[in-house]
């Protein structure tokens, strides 16, 4: 369905009536939609709550906080409902739910009856979307991502069997434009109540959008993807266009502002996803597709902290040509992965932020080579289009930061940025610089 839209809401988009209605007012839009709605984050906490009062056996706890619960879903729905018949079908959902709930007391407890405490937030939230639209006089459907979304033996999830479910769950309602369902729950392989193992209800939406050949994934969140950090840069911009594999190098110095599961998942299906605020909904957001112009040079600065910096000088020991391979071979064995990596001749720089087991690969490293070590560093990115036709873009970066002591500079391993190592006490400074020589209005998307 490539007319199709994929709406992705976070819980506290609908914590409270008037969110809900907001929302409801933004998916009411003519168009083919799927929404995606999670519990509120109160919710899903007041939930585990529960599930570790049956855990510990602790039933008079329970009984209360279940009670506690039960009483603000009823309060929502009427508060939210003003249709009697609407409003007595969402207590019953509600009564429903609770009742399942409350079974759990009965016999021993396991985490499978844990996640299925915690996915009545999600159920409990979307049947609750659903009756307010149809109130509204809004056609719609329900759909449950039990009955489509599963994950395998491996827990991974199957793309071709989602598409097929969800196909034959769509045609069931051949007149409705307007479709509500869960993020983040699924089936296991063993039909039993699980969760997608990262990514949450952006990976469901990723999914579902690829598995449709989806228009697009709006994606409404609070978090906008900035230009710069923006605790340095106060008016850092939003970025209004990127594409998936400059995304892909931002989202690795902020995971909050989207999955990379969600990202790698829409990329691989070339569908775009388009970053909005609900707050805000007329606003550009950020758009990102592969389907963008070349010619913007610079669209971002980053930043990561507190990583380490390590030079290696050959003992000669090995050979060259097994040195940089042992080297590489240490840092497998223990799981850790080179943020960056740079070598001349005998000589190798490596940067990275697990911390974990940097004594023992030392340790190791200490039979190969000299070694030097800074600990305390940053890592700062210049992020867009880094073609080898952007001629000088690398100089005018250097340029700025003339003044500033480097300890590496990682280029040319993609098209789309340029890294440096510095001091994590320069990293601010760093930051101003290059927002003052690359970002401000008169250099800000030049062309190469």
């Amino acid at each position: 369905m490539k007319n199709m839209e994929i709406y992705k809401f976070n819980g506290n988009s609908t914590a409270s009536v008037e969110g809900m209605q907001h929302v409801a007012k933004l998916i009411m839009n003519n168009q083919p939609t799927i929404a995606i709605l999670s519990a509120a984050e109160d919710v899903t906490k007041h939930l585990d709550e529960i599930a570790a009062c049956f855990f510990n056996r602790n039933t008079e706890e329970a009984h209360e906080k279940i009670t506690r619960l039960e009483f603000y879903f009823i309060d929502f729905a009427n508060e939210l409902l003003t249709d009697d018949e609407i409003k007595h079908q969402a207590i019953r959902c509600i009564l429903d739910s609770f009742q399942a709930i409350w079974k759990y007391c009965l016999e021993p407890f396991t985490s499978t009856d844990e996640k299925d405490i915690l996915a009545q937030g999600e159920l409990l939230t979307s049947t609750l979307m659903s009756l307010y639209l149809q109130e509204q006089k809004v056609d719609n459907a329900m759909l449950c991502a039990f009955d489509f979304i599963r994950v395998g033996t491996n827990r991974e999830v199957d793309i071709e069997y989602i598409e097929q479910k969800l196909d034959k769950q769509l045609k069931l309602y051949p007149g409705t434009h307007l479709f509500i369902t869960q993020g983040s729950i699924c089936k296991n392989a063993f039909g039993e109540t699980d969760y997608l193992k990262q990514g949450g209800s952006d990976y469901t939406a990723a999914l579902i959008g690829v598995a449709l050949h989806a228009k697009e994934i709006k994606l409404w969140t609070n978090f906008a993807i900035r230009n710069n950090d923006t605790l340095v840069i106060k008016d850092a911009g939003t970025i209004r266009n990127l594409s998936f594999s400059e995304a892909e190098r931002l989202i690795y110095f902020n995971p909050q502002i989207l999955h990379p599961f969600c990202l790698a998942t829409a990329w691989k299906g070339n569908v775009p996803i388009h970053l909005l605020n609900p707050m805000n909904p007329t606003a550009e957001g950020t758009y990102i597709s592969d389907n963008l112009q070349n010619g913007e040079a610079v669209k971002a600065v980053a930043a990561k902290d507190s990583v380490v910096y390590i030079r290696l000088e050959s003992n000669h020991t090995l050979r060259p040509y097994l040195f940089i391979s042992k080297i590489m071979e240490i840092f497998a064995k223990y799981r850790t992965n080179p943020c960056l990596l740079t070598s001349s001749n005998d000589n190798i720089s490596i940067v990275t932020d697990n911390k974990e087991f940097l004594s023992r690969i030392l340790r190791e490293l200490n039979r190969y080579a000299r070694i030097w070590v800074e600990d305390r560093m940053s890592i700062v990115s210049v992020v867009g289009n880094m073609k080898s036709s952007c001629i000088a873009m690398e100089s005018r970066i250097i340029d700025a930061l003339k003044n500033i002591p480097l300890r590496m500079i990682s280029y040319g391993s993609d098209e789309n940025d340029v890294s440096i190592v510095v001091r994590g006490t320069d990293k601010a400074e760093v930051l101003r610089l290059l927002d003052e020589k690359l970002l401000k209005p008169e250099y800000f998307g030049k062309a190469c």
